[in-house]
């Protein structure tokens, strides 16, 4: 039974803790890289997570909606943070940052597959305004190489909108997206003069109005489902087909990708993994005849 549950909050960070005689869990939230897209809540085992609207002011754009963690739910198990695209969430045990169900492989971690060449870019990139909407890629002279510039950026928290490529020099940066899907706009659902959507989301460009129509640019979509959340007639369908994650053995991702996805999907890919498994269980039985030369 725990000692102790706590709830801090502050203008930047929600942190809930539980403090037990041998072990102290702590669960930050990182209130300005949350956009409120309820990805954790779609996948929290517990039910330990909520998303409130935020109520709109006459005049002011949509605010982002408002995650809450329940410290009386939660079992820091860290699926949240392990699926949180935009890197808000953090699991600390004893003061130490650990995923359980990372480190016990019973879950994945989201894959952030992005290349950098800094070859490609000059002092000319120093010039380049906003690189990233979400502020996390940071452009330094090289000390090495005067003439050359250091590209940062902050891995953990970029949800690989791709947008960065077209700001920077040809191939100098390249991104492939976590989750792959589709963003449909019933046009005719949206009240009239509605622009909920288009302010909270988190990727500049990829919904506009247009002639007084919501329109939009899925190639750098996110599919993170914040501008789903705050449609107040339900115009969007949000469907993701795919999310690029570690290898995983367990069966305990199934649920939380069915969720996240669909039921297809899921099938897809246990498919997958069964023709994976068959392929190198007859690989290990069979070696190849270079192999049995070594």
């Amino acid at each position: 039974m725990p000692v102790k549950l706590l709830k801090k909050e502050n203008g930047n960070e929600l942190v809930i803790e539980m403090i037990l005689h041998t072990k102290h869990y702590s669960l930050t939230l990182d209130k300005g890289k949350c956009i409120g897209c309820g990805i954790c809540r779609e996948i929290c085992p517990k039910e330990a997570i909520e998303i409130k609207k935020t109520q709109k002011m006459d005049g002011k754009n949509t605010q982002h909606p408002t995650v809450i963690l329940l410290e009386e739910k939660c079992h820091y198990c860290g699926i949240c943070e392990a699926m949180c695209l935009f890197g808000a969430l953090s699991l600390e045990i004893n003061r130490e940052h650990i995923i359980p169900v990372v480190e016990n492989e019973s879950f994945p971690k989201l894959v952030r597959k992005i290349k950098i060449d800094e070859n490609k870019c000059g002092l000319e990139c120093l010039e380049i305004q906003e690189p990233c909407p979400l502020g996390i890629i940071k452009i330094s002279p090289k000390i090495s190489n005067e003439k050359k510039v250091s590209i940062k950026i902050d891995v953990d928290s970029c949800p690989c909108c791709g947008l960065c490529e077209t700001k920077f020099p040809a191939d100098a940066i390249r991104v492939e997206k976590i989750f792959s899907g589709t963003l449909g706009i019933d046009n005719e659902k949206c009240p009239t003069g509605c622009h909920d959507c288009v302010d909270v989301c988190p990727i500049p460009g990829v919904l506009k109005l247009s002639d007084g129509e919501v329109q939009v640019k899925e190639s750098n979509c996110v599919y993170c489902g914040v501008c789903k959340i705050v449609c107040p007639e339900d115009a969007l369908e949000l469907k993701r087909t795919r999310i690029h994650h570690t290898e995983i053995h367990s069966g305990a991702w199934n649920k939380s990708l069915e969720k996240l996805t669909s039921t297809s999907c899921m099938t897809k890919e246990l498919r997958t993994k069964s023709k994976k498994k068959l392929l190198e269980s007859v690989s290990n039985r069979f070696p190849s005849e270079e192999e049995d030369n070594e």
